[in-house]
């Protein structure tokens, strides 16, 4: 791919760590684009993450199953960087999906061959460091939203977050990433 094409991307990088033209560049060699449609699993469960994705147009969620019961674990907007990290570090099969809630297109960068650049390019290397140490740091204030805080308190938050997630989002999915039934999100949502 060229450079050009995946402006958002490097755009969303400047914001952790700046990379140089032949950086940027080797980065391009390993990624594509691909569109995705509406309600498609990315990655099925049970699917080992090989692929850092990058989400320059919709949205999708990661989302998995407990008791039969469909459980959304987060959301993700555009231009934010997906991966299921417990299988990308691990090799193993994740227990989670990352399905498509709107048609998107997404940028897909091969993760073997990244870790392969991080001897040659320590600036990449620190990149995806400083990319991964802010997820790690909202898992652990996700967690710490479901342990410290009510559902109104995690609906407000998740509204400030993402004003728009309640019209480009079925109730059952935010419902579900919130904790709660999808009544006791109208009782919530009813309080005004």
């Amino acid at each position: 791919m060229e450079v050009t094409e995946l402006l958002p991307l490097f755009q969303f990088f400047k914001k952790y760590n700046p990379l140089s033209t032949d950086g940027e560049k080797n980065i391009a060699a390993i990624s594509s684009i691909n569109t995705f449609k509406k309600n498609t699993d990315l990655q099925p469960i049970g699917h080992t993450c090989k692929t850092i994705y990058f989400l320059n147009k919709g949205i999708a969620r990661i989302y998995y199953f407990k008791d039969g019961i469909d459980i959304t674990e987060n959301f993700y907007f555009e231009n934010s960087i997906i991966a299921r990290v417990e299988s990308l570090f691990t090799g193993k099969p994740s227990l989670k999906a990352i399905q498509i809630l709107e048609d998107a297109e997404i940028v897909g960068i091969n993760s073997n061959q990244l870790f392969k650049l991080y001897d040659s390019f320590p600036e990449i290397e620190r990149l995806f460091r400083k990319i991964f140490e802010a997820a790690y740091v909202e898992t652990v204030h996700r967690i710490e939203g479901i342990q410290f805080h009510t559902a109104e308190e995690r609906y407000k938050a998740l509204l400030q977050e993402a004003p728009d997630v309640l019209m480009r989002i079925p109730l059952k999915y935010v419902a579900s990433y919130l904790g709660i039934t999808q009544v006791s999100l109208s009782r919530i949502r009813g309080l005004k």
